[in-house]
């Protein structure tokens, strides 16, 4: 049995995962203080196994596999936030925080494939968004 650890490439790795965690922060930390269900824990996580996911494929499959991986995560992040949403006669409830996780799923991926820069405008925009947003919306229909 035979282990073949790079441990050069290992630490690359690590990086890429510290700063999709760090991306995730101000969102999950937004989530958090607003209480709304998924926050420190479920945004931090979302983003590194989207990361992983991505940095695992790219480095084990080639071809169309990158892209096939990126579809399967935007896939299954959309049905993990169909789960975030409560519909009630009032309306439905958790569509932000199903978005926000749809997010930093992207947040993952952008640091995986190197695009650092979408990854970052990805993290303050959904910040900004939650963080503001919210005397903009309507209350009682």
């Amino acid at each position: 049995m035979e282990f073949d650890i790079n441990f050069q490439l290992m630490g690359y790795h690590l990086i890429q995962l510290v700063i999709a965690f760090l991306l995730s922060l101000p969102i999950a930390l937004n989530r958090e203080m607003k209480d709304s269900g998924a926050g420190l824990r479920t945004f931090p996580l979302v983003t590194i196994a989207s990361c992983a996911f991505m940095l695992v494929g790219m480095d084990i499959y080639k071809g169309d596999a990158e892209a096939r991986i990126m579809y399967a995560i935007i896939t299954g992040m959309g049905f993990i936030g169909g789960g975030a949403i409560f519909k009630s006669e009032e309306g439905a409830k958790g569509t932000a925080t199903a978005a926000s996780l749809w997010n930093t799923a992207a947040i993952g991926i952008s640091v995986a494939t190197g695009r650092y820069e979408i990854a970052i405008i990805l993290s303050i925009v959904g910040f900004v968004i939650l963080q503001f947003s919210e005397p903009f919306k309507v209350k009682n229909r």
